[in-house]
């Protein structure tokens, strides 16, 4: 059975950073590729980053490229999320996904798995 546990958020102030991590369990994690994507209350869930199998291929967002960083180590079964610049506007929850695509995808409906959620919260 998969599950994706997701840790490391919190509060911080605005231009602070966090760093997301979610921990997979289950077979043949480097066999998939891994997302993060934010929700907003009342707003629907929007990308934020993924990453290929391997690491050697990342998408972000508009809104995050050259402020967030996705990586993984298929070794710990672990994807990260370093999150610098933060602004108050990207107060959400953050969730960890896993996709069977060959490619990392921006396209939340190619995503199997989801994990719980972490709450960001940014403060002005």
């Amino acid at each position: 059975q998969v599950q994706l546990v997701e840790s490391g958020g919190g509060l911080v102030q605005a231009g602070g950073s966090l760093r997301l991590t979610c921990a997979a369990s289950g077979r043949a994690f480097s066999t998939y590729v891994m997302g993060w994507f934010r929700q907003a209350p009342g707003n629907e869930r929007d990308f934020v980053a993924a990453i290929s199998r391997s690491g050697g291929s990342t998408v972000y967002g508009t809104s995050v490229k050259g402020r967030f960083t996705i990586s993984r180590d298929n070794a710990k079964n672990t994807v990260y999320l370093q999150m610098n610049s933060l602004k108050p506007e990207e107060t959400a929850v953050y969730y960890c996904a896993r996709s069977p695509c060959i490619s990392a995808t921006m396209n939340f409906r190619a995503y199997d798995y989801w994990g719980q959620g972490t709450q960001v919260t940014v403060s002005s």
